[in-house]
């Protein structure tokens, strides 16, 4: 029987989509789920959304459920991360202190400040998961889904080298799918090739049966123009060649050519995750209550639980944990350290690459070169993700702020300066869930991180911009 701990299994659309996907192999029917969370309310609630599901559709399962993640932690084979530190509140303030300052967002939960700010906040929380399970499930493997993929995975891997874990995301999947629709051809028949870093992964060959499809695409977007609401992403791949994860909105965050003008927004982006301002953030407001309403009702027996037998979901997980029980190979995009991976990228950078899960163990493959230009914009995300994980491993103030100078987008919109006042105003606003900062002095000598100075600063001609202690304060 395997043991899996879900860490964040206050999700309850995340946890029911996952559950099923797992006891829909045999491998894993008569697996014990641990469910965790630091929201008591939320847990329990999911916590009888599960029972009640495998008593309407008699599985051979078993739950518990803590709000203690040692306990979760004891004795599991497989550990799924879901965080989301600090909740909407902090996502919040991921989107809108940067707006304030013109950096516009779709998602920002990946780069951009709010990435950033996003990887301070998680990289503490999976340490000391990391930590626990050295001690109390050392043999287990740790499948992470929480953003900013890269930051956390760097992180993890780069302070843990002997725990076995991987970083997860559903972008190529939802990619693949999209293109074979939009041409027409079945899935099952293709074969892809995706390599670069999450969240810019790019399709480096695309064949069905065979035969290359790109000549088809190209084909199709100069008599059709792009899929609706795709023109980020076909005009990248104009501009390089190749086809890339992920949805458009992010897409458009990621490179410093779009949305820093309404002109451009207006001409290539679309609703919600095409493109649209806080799309992300907007729909999860949006949703609370009805979700909250459909949480209850489950946990109520109001409302039936949805099971499809046979029917698996687009995640990785349940696969890999398959493959690691029977040794039947599955091949997913995995998050890995780069160790020569992709040779044209920064060695032990975090890298989206083939991987191959089985018996014994997950065994990465080799790429080589990613072609120039698609490593050359992979580079310049890579800069912003190894100072945010300085910044997270060593509570280091002046590094956030060089991430945050760094990042594309941030970089097409403000003076360093004026990113120098950002990146103060988002300290201010989340340090109750920065542990690693607090009881530190920051760049300037003097200045504690209690004393931080927000707001934008008004330059003046002839005015000497910009003293350091501005950031976190000064006189």
């Amino acid at each position: 029987m395997a043991r899996i701990a879900m860490i964040g299994a206050g999700s309850l659309q995340f946890t029911r989509r996952l559950t099923q996907d797992i006891l829909n192999h045999e491998s894993l029917r008569d697996a014990h789920i641990a469910l965790m969370d630091i929201d008591a309310g939320r847990l329990r609630l999911v916590a009888q959304v599960m029972e009640n599901m495998k008593e309407q559709h008699d599985l051979g399962c078993t739950f518990s459920a803590t709000t203690e993640q040692r306990e979760a932690l004891a004795g599991a084979d497989f550990v799924v991360c879901t965080i989301m530190v600090g909740g909407l509140d902090a996502y919040r303030a991921d989107v809108e202190i940067p707006l304030k300052y013109g950096v516009d967002v779709c998602v920002g939960d990946t780069l951009n400040p709010g990435g950033v700010f996003r990887g301070l906040r998680h990289v503490p929380v999976l340490l000391d998961i990391a930590q626990d399970m050295e001690e109390l499930c050392p043999e287990a493997l740790l499948l992470n889904h929480a953003n900013p993929m890269a930051i956390c995975t760097w992180a993890v891997q780069k302070s843990f080298p002997h725990l076995q874990s991987v970083g997860l995301c559903h972008g190529t999947q939802h990619t693949t799918d999209l293109l074979c629709k939009w041409l027409r051809v079945p899935e099952e028949e293709c074969t892809v090739y995706w390599a670069g870093i999450n969240h810019m992964a790019w399709l480096l060959e695309f064949e069905h049966n065979g035969k290359d499809l790109y000549p088809r695409m190209w084909e199709k977007l100069d008599e059709e123009g792009p899929i609706k609401n795709e023109r980020y992403r076909f005009e990248m791949m104009k501009a390089t060649g190749y086809f890339c994860t992920e949805l458009p909105g992010h897409t458009s965050e990621y490179v410093p050519y779009f949305r820093h003008r309404e002109d451009l927004k207006e001409l290539f982006g679309g609703p919600w995750l095409m493109g649209e301002t806080a799309g992300d953030l907007n729909a999860q407001i949006g949703m609370q209550d009805f979700y909250q309403q459909e949480m209850s009702g489950m946990a109520a027996g109001e409302v039936p639980v949805p099971y499809e037998a046979g029917q698996r979901s687009e995640e990785f997980t349940a696969e890999i944990m398959n493959a690691r029980l029977t040794g039947v190979p599955f091949r997913f995009a995995g998050n890995v350290l780069n160790r020569g991976f992709i040779t044209n990228l920064p060695q032990e950078c975090c890298v989206e690459v083939p991987v191959f899960a089985d018996r014994d163990g997950l065994h990465a493959t080799c790429v080589g070169e990613l072609p120039r230009v698609c490593a050359a914009l992979c580079r310049s995300n890579v800069s912003v993700q190894e100072l945010a994980v300085e910044a997270a491993l060593g509570g280091d103030f002046e590094a956030a702020y060089h991430a945050c100078l760094v990042d594309p987008l941030t970089a097409a919109v403000l003076a360093p300066h004026e990113i120098r006042n950002l990146t103060g105003e988002m300290f201010a606003a989340q340090m109750q869930w920065l542990p690693q900062f607090h009881g530190k002095e920051n760049a300037a000598p003097g200045h504690s991180a209690d004393r931080l100075e927000t707001g934008v600063t008004q330059v003046r001609e002839g005015d000497d911009v910009y003293p350091r202690t501005r950031m976190f304060g000064g006189e």
